[in-house]
């Protein structure tokens, strides 16, 4: 009688070692932070109270207390609102430091070092191209559109004019009852106190525009 064949030892499979992607804390909510401290201090050198700020925007003390301490991340109405009632134009919400007067000699930007806006939560970035200065009336901007990427659907205004050209991609622009379908080539010009927004209709490709605003009454 032959005997049963002696059983081979199990086959020790070694657990493969899986690297731990080291975790990285997201940029977006330090971007809140600096924006509401940025906000903060400049209510603060006007000497403006939540209160008063409240009242002129309609927005909640609660609401504007979020954004100045990085809970909330704001809209680019409810920024362009602030920046106006704080009396600058919305470059000066970038979380940058200008010069102790407000005032800069810069002449130049170079291309790494652009400050930027990034409003996560709605699709929109705005990257500051030229020198920033809480006294600057002309700025231009590099706006990114995301897929669906949007100002909202409630027109808003603000202080001074505006301009841009489509660089890529399509971006829908609505000015009073108006709205323009606008491709790459194409560029606008109004008045910031005519009601607008904007937005990127495309569902798989971001829009890029160049953008100009000029603050007439900050200052």
């Amino acid at each position: 009688m032959r005997k049963p064949a002696a059983a081979k030892p199990a086959r020790t499979v070694k657990a493969r070692k899986v690297p731990v992607k080291a975790v990285t804390k997201s940029a977006e909510p330090a971007m809140d932070v600096a924006v509401g401290r940025r906000i903060r201090d400049l209510r603060r050198v006007r000497q403006f109270s939540l209160e008063t700020v409240a009242a002129r925007t309609n927005l909640s003390i609660g609401f504007l207390s979020q954004i100045e301490r990085g809970l909330s991340s704001p809209s680019l109405r409810v920024l362009a609102t602030l920046a106006d009632v704080l009396g600058v134009g919305i470059a000066a919400l970038f979380g940058t430091s200008p010069s102790a007067d407000g005032v800069s000699d810069q002449v130049v930007t170079r291309g790494l070092q652009r400050p930027e806006l990034k409003l996560w939560r709605t699709g929109v970035s705005k990257q500051l191209l030229s020198p920033a200065s809480a006294d600057n009336k002309l700025n231009l901007f590099l706006v990114h559109l995301e897929p669906g990427g949007s100002t909202g659907d409630e027109l808003y205004t603000h202080d001074g004019e505006e301009a841009g050209l489509v660089l890529e991609g399509e971006m829908m622009l609505t000015v009073d009852s108006e709205t323009w379908s606008l491709k790459t080539g194409d560029s606008f010009r109004f008045a910031s106190r005519r009601p607008h927004r904007f937005s990127n209709p495309a569902n798989d490709a971001r829009a890029v525009v160049l953008w100009v605003n000029c603050v007439t009454g900050a200052g």
